[in-house]
C-alpha cells in the first residue's frame, strides 16, 4: 500500500504495524491515542510540527 496525505493513522499501523517506528522516530509519541486512529497523516504532522512530505517519503521507501 502507497500511503497519502489523506491515509489515516490507524489504517497505516493496521496494514504496516512496522511503521510504527518511523512515527515515532519523527515524534508522533500519541499513536495509542483513540483520537489519533481518525487523524490522516497530514493532520497529524501538522499538529507536530512535521513535514508530511518527508514523512511520507521514509513510509513510503
Amino acid at each position: 500500500m502507497k500511503f497519502n496525505k489523506d491515509t489515516q493513522i490507524g489504517e497505516l499501523l493496521e496494514v504496516a504495524p512496522e511503521k510504527a517506528e518511523i512515527l515515532l522516530e519523527a515524534g508522533m509519541h500519541c499513536l495509542g491515542c483513540p483520537a489519533s486512529q481518525m487523524e490522516t497523516l497530514e493532520e497529524a504532522c501538522e499538529v507536530h510540527e512535521i513535514d508530511v512530505n518527508e514523512l511520507l517519503k521514509k513510509l513510503n521507501a
